[in-house]
């Protein structure tokens, strides 16, 4: 929807230039993707409209500026690698602009141009990017200062999966209250982020430790006792230890 709206919108506004778009949808048939490129590369003025499909590995020579739109939802994504994500976008994105003899320029939309992350972004400075986020992770106590493990759960139903989590987080609290895993906290169940996919509603359960030895001993004792249970296997449940996305 947004790159579609943003296509109508530049042909609107620059109708003597062809706006090529390069998502999912556009580039869904062999041969489609090349097929623009192919165009792009023969140097006649265009503009690109796209998702993160134009921000790797592609070589436009004559591309001198990069605008990224909406570039927020990074900043303040439910995902604690939000940022992270974000950071290295913008720095893939911007490296289409300029590769060639012409300067590139790179314009970035926000609605909070002072934040901390965008001031550090704006000077290209990769090292001090990452020691500003280790810093917030360190002080939030999230990985690398921490390990993690998602339990997830899938079902047709949309509060099917909370309540299957909600009675694994039950074991875990009983287990927890033994005080034999003090560095370990497993949170209550939410929906996911992207709660829909695939026709099946998704939530999960966040479980922290100070230590992998311990994380993963406590998830043994919980795999053992799930295993033991009962409920309908219309429902799906997996444990992703160091996930990379809590999306």
């Amino acid at each position: 929807m947004g790159t579609e709206k943003t296509e109508q919108l530049l042909q609107t506004e620059f109708a003597d230039v062809p706006v090529l778009r390069v998502d999912r949808d556009s580039t869904r048939r062999s041969g489609q993707l090349q097929s623009i490129l192919d165009q792009v590369l023969l140097g006649c003025p265009c503009i690109l409209v796209g998702t993160q499909i134009l921000a790797k590995g592609h070589h436009f020579p004559k591309v001198t500026l990069v605008a990224v739109l909406d570039a927020d939802g990074g900043l303040f994504s439910p995902d604690f690698r939000g940022q992270e994500h974000m950071v290295q976008l913008l720095f893939q994105v911007s490296g289409r602009a300029g590769r060639a003899k012409q300067p590139g320029q790179v314009l970035v939309q926000t609605r909070h141009a002072k934040h901390p992350l965008l001031q550090v972004l704006e000077q290209g400075d990769y090292s001090a990017i990452a020691n500003l986020l280790l810093a917030e992770r360190q002080q939030a106590n999230l990985p690398p200062y921490s390990h993690l493990a998602l339990l997830k759960a899938d079902a047709p139903a949309p509060l099917s999966p909370i309540n299957l989590l909600q009675s694994f987080n039950a074991l875990c609290q009983q287990h927890l209250a033994s005080d034999r895993y003090p560095a370990v906290t497993a949170h209550a169940p939410l929906p996911s982020p992207m709660e829909k996919r695939g026709n099946r509603y998704r939530a999960q359960m966040l479980i922290e430790a100070d230590s992998r030895g311990v994380l993963n001993a406590f998830l043994k004792l919980i795999c053992e006792h799930i295993d033991t249970m009962k409920y309908d296997h219309r429902f799906r449940w997996s444990i992703d230890v160091d996930p990379q996305d809590l999306i």
